[in-house]
């Protein structure tokens, strides 16, 4: 795998990203306390999991599911980070410019101060923390029945990542925590295309550090396992059931943040059905683009052209303050419902919002004052810095990009066409090694494989950009 020295600080700067943390507001979260903790109900007996990534400290989640005579039983423990921030403190003001973690390959900006979010409020394993405990009860095809929010004392039992939950998944040997998840995932996996959710699998690119090395960094594709979308699903319904539980609430109480998509647009709809007949792909007329687009070998050609056209159905992507609006509008389209963020607050501030409503309703109290009060903020910190996220991502990949092939201007390599050319716009290529998502010229054909030529790659202007030669 070719790698090469990057220095990612000048990306830092240019995003005028913050470094330190305000000393006022890490003694805040150094010396908080639980504002609840005389009344939460203590539910240590379940014995939850967490499953992140490996070396992830900043834990928000921990689950238990079991199978039951019905259906299951999903006990889901969300960090209750909303208990240790004071609403007028100093943590409280600098989240709100924060909005969100964001993440370089050579480290984070963090939303919390570490001292709070991976270690005080972290669901880390064999500790006592407060949390907010959702309870979901479901039928036999995994729908939820029954669904509910309150503060608990929780304790996790153990600490998984990924690809040790897919092997043991292989295996026969889950976790009894988690035991039932394949069959919850994929029954959640199928009502998702039921209801027209747009579940996209293209190559995830990634940076990551070459072992052993301190600044030499490579490309990667991310390996995407089925224990993966198996979890996403338990994150996927408590928001589903958050969302749910704010528009059940119509009374003078009925506040909410909703994560909203606005559906598809018919003509990229139609647009893409013209691509995927170019391709050869079968779409029948009545079939919808999620059923269409999850009954292909996300491996070929034509799948990477058509879920790459896809991302274009999913535009507008906006955090939507819920205060009277039609429910029908309030639709996350990638998903097929509504839906809210409740579920990583230790990483975004939306999550800390809307879990007190959430709880409010469910204990039939008002809504706190700072929530309704600071909601309109906190959904426009959510939209700001979301916007700062999705681009910084592509700055650091473009960077990598840009330096590990610096050196090989002029060198063949192998493509799949996503995109052809269209005006003045050059057609977009995918190289598998080393992973790029690129520009080309030469007007190659979409959906084909080709050769093509790199003709530039600046780490100055991050960019790259390949050619298709005539002589193909």
């Amino acid at each position: 795998m070719v790698s090469a020295p990057v220095d990612f600080g000048a990306v830092r700067t240019e995003f005028g990203l913050a470094s330190a943390y305000p000393a006022e507001a890490v003694s805040e979260a150094r010396d908080a306390v639980d504002a609840f903790a005389g009344s939460r109900v203590d539910r240590t007996d379940i014995p939850l999991v967490t499953i992140d990534p490996p070396g992830a400290m900043d834990l928000d989640q921990a689950v238990h599911l079991e199978k039951t005579p019905t259906g299951f039983l999903l006990h889901y423990a969300i960090a209750d980070v909303a208990a240790v921030v004071a609403p007028e403190g100093a943590l409280a003001r600098e989240s709100l410019v924060r909005g969100q973690t964001f993440y370089l390959p050579d480290g984070t900006v963090p939303l919390h101060p570490t001292v709070l979010s991976e270690d005080r409020s972290s669901l880390l394993p064999d500790l006592d923390r407060p949390a907010a405990l959702w309870t979901i009860e479901l039928d036999e095809n995994a729908e939820p029945v029954r669904y509910s929010v309150t503060r608990a004392l929780v304790r996790s039992r153990a600490r998984l990542d990924y690809a040790t939950v897919q092997a043991d998944a292989d295996a026969g040997r889950l976790h009894p925590a988690i035991a039932a998840l394949p069959e919850f995932g994929r029954l959640r996996i199928e009502a998702g295309v039921a209801r027209g959710a747009i579940s996209l699998r293209l190559p995830s690119q990634s940076v990551i550090r070459v072992h052993n090395t301190t600044d030499h960094w490579q490309l990667v594709v991310e390996p995407r396992t089925a224990a993966d979308d198996w979890n996403e699903q338990v994150s996927l319904l408590t928001g589903m059931c958050a969302a749910r539980i704010m528009l059940e609430h119509r009374g003078s109480e009925r506040l909410g943040l909703l994560r909203t998509i606005p559906p598809p647009q018919h003509s990229a709809v139609e647009s893409m059905r013209r691509t995927a007949a170019a391709v050869g792909v079968g779409w029948p007329q009545n079939e919808s683009v999620g059923r269409m687009l999850a009954g292909l070998d996300p491996n070929t050609p034509a799948a990477l052209v058509l879920m790459s056209e896809a991302t274009g159905l999913l535009r507008g992507a906006s955090y939507t303050v819920l205060d009277g609006e039609d429910p029908n509008i309030l639709q996350h389209s990638a998903i097929g419902a509504t839906y809210a963020h409740v579920t990583a607050p230790l990483r975004r501030l939306s999550d800390r919002y809307a879990t007190e409503i959430c709880i409010a309703h469910c204990a039939n109290s008002g809504v706190p004052a700072w929530v309704r009060d600071g909601l309109d903020a906190a959904a426009e910190s959510m939209r700001r810095t979301d916007a700062v996220a999705g681009k910084l991502e592509r700055a650091c990949i473009d960077l990598t990009e840009s330096t590990v092939l610096q050196s090989r201007v002029g060198t063949d390599f192998e493509a799949v066409v996503l995109r052809e050319a269209n005006g003045t716009r050059p057609a977009e290529i995918f190289v598998a090694d080393p992973p790029v998502l690129s520009k080309c010229t030469g007007g190659p054909p979409e959906g084909q494989r080709v050769k093509v030529r790199l003709a530039e790659a600046d780490p100055a202007t991050r960019t790259v950009l390949f050619d298709f030669p005539s002589d193909n």
